[in-house]
């Protein structure tokens, strides 16, 4: 896992960086930003969403520009992110292999056991010397556990369970950052309008005192 989260900070850090470089105060945006780019399926939402994040900063002419340079910085770490994940399903599967290897291992060892069991049993019977203490010894019941199933259990679907957990608990944050989203571009462009009309007034006063 290290790789990947290597791989996500690297484009938070990232961000922050431009969001710096463009005066825009990365401890409010970066996150409803992050979020935008987990959240929205296609590349032309998250390119409209971001840009009424970021209309109230930028002009006409940078903030296309600077809304693709971000999807396409996020892209390329999504892919890496992708990339480290397959390797670590890749590793989750072979551990399951081998434990499944393991636990055939045994079974065989204890079929081999009771097969050599029972041809003591024939042996001894030839010479019709066994005792009922001697019959009680050797047919010793079996313990019942089934090896497969334990290891599957405590292993493979303990691994399995903690990765369901993340991404439900990724999803469910999404959601939540989605909403805050929401409201955040809600509140920008009500700035936004409330500027221009304050320029708007600032204008009609001066072209009247002309």
């Amino acid at each position: 896992m290290a790789a990947p989260m290597k791989d996500a900070g690297e484009f938070e850090s990232w961000l922050d960086e431009r969001l710096d470089s463009l005066e825009v105060d990365r401890e409010v945006y970066s996150a409803y930003i992050l979020g935008i780019l987990k959240e929205e399926e296609s590349d032309e939402e998250k390119e409209d969403a971001l840009q009424g994040i970021l209309s109230a900063f930028l002009d006409e002419d940078t903030i296309e520009e600077v809304c693709k340079q971000i999807i396409n910085h996020w892209k390329e770490c999504c892919s890496r992110l992708a990339d480290g994940q397959n390797k670590d399903d890749a590793e989750v599967q072979a551990i399951a292999s081998m434990i499944e290897k393991q636990a055939q291992i045994v079974v065989k060892q204890k079929d081999l056991s009771e097969e050599s069991k029972k041809r003591k049993e024939a042996l001894l019977a030839q010479y019709a010397n066994v005792t009922d203490e001697e019959d009680e010894a050797e047919e010793e019941p079996a313990t019942g556990i089934d090896v497969p199933a334990l290891f599957r259990n405590t292993n493979v679907e303990e691994v399995l369970s903690r990765q369901k957990q993340k991404r439900d608990q990724a999803r469910e944050d999404a959601q939540k950052k989605k909403e805050m989203d929401k409201m955040q571009r809600e509140k920008d462009k009500l700035a936004k309008q409330d500027r221009k009309e304050k320029e708007k007034k600032r204008t009609q006063k001066g072209e009247r005192k002309r």
